[in-house]
């Protein structure tokens, strides 16, 4: 957030299910904001959760958001027409931008073990980037072991930034870089362990 303010014109904050009040008060982040600060920051940075933005398109080709797809998204203006601010709903289109999953196993819409919003299959995701003509969906949202992993025959990208997530996985973080032709690569964070091995190993 802090970049964003520094550079509001290089960096683009989409909001994720942890930018809702009623889960980062049970997570963590309401307890260290009182224990360094206060609860009335807590409180401010809620409010500016409630006005991040939802989703972007990647020059209207790469569609980026936390979660996943709505049963209910139909067109790409209902994201637009979400007005902000505004408190993450226990369903419906907003909820499901931050809380669906993909599952690879899955045709269709299938029950989410989260007990939150849904989880959509490969056929639901190609269906999608064929009627808005894109090439890829960017989501979180879910650890994956190497930062990234593509499913729906590389039509969805999982990125996951945090290595070593909250220090019980032994997951790799990563970061993607889009150029202007589209290209994408990937700079990959190893989690801690390999990092001091490789280190090691220089000497």
């Amino acid at each position: 957030m802090a970049y964003k303010i520094k550079y509001p014109q290089n960096f683009f904050l989409l909001r994720g299910n942890h930018e809702c009040a009623n889960i980062n008060r049970i997570y963590g982040f309401y307890d260290e904001c009182k224990r360094r600060y206060s609860v009335k920051l807590w409180k401010t940075f809620s409010d500016v959760f409630n006005c991040l933005p939802i989703s972007a398109l990647i020059e209207r080709t790469i569609l980026c958001m936390h979660g996943g797809l709505s049963p209910q998204l139909i067109d790409i203006e209902q994201i637009k027409n979400i007005n902000r601010p505004i408190q993450v709903p226990e369903s419906g289109l907003l909820c499901d931008l931050l809380w669906a999953d993909p599952d690879e196993g899955v045709t269709g819409w299938g029950s989410n073990e989260r007990g939150v919003s849904y989880v959509f299959g490969p056929d639901v995701v190609r269906s999608f980037l064929r009627r808005h003509d894109f090439s890829l969906i960017v989501r979180a949202h879910q650890v994956v072991e190497q930062g990234y992993q593509f499913g729906a025959r590389r039509g969805l990208l999982t990125l996951f930034s945090a290595p070593n997530y909250c220090g019980e996985f032994d997951n790799a973080g990563a970061a993607l870089s889009v150029a202007e032709d589209l290209t994408c690569c990937f700079s990959i964070l190893p989690p801690t362990k390999k990092r001091s091995v490789i280190r090691s190993s220089n000497r």
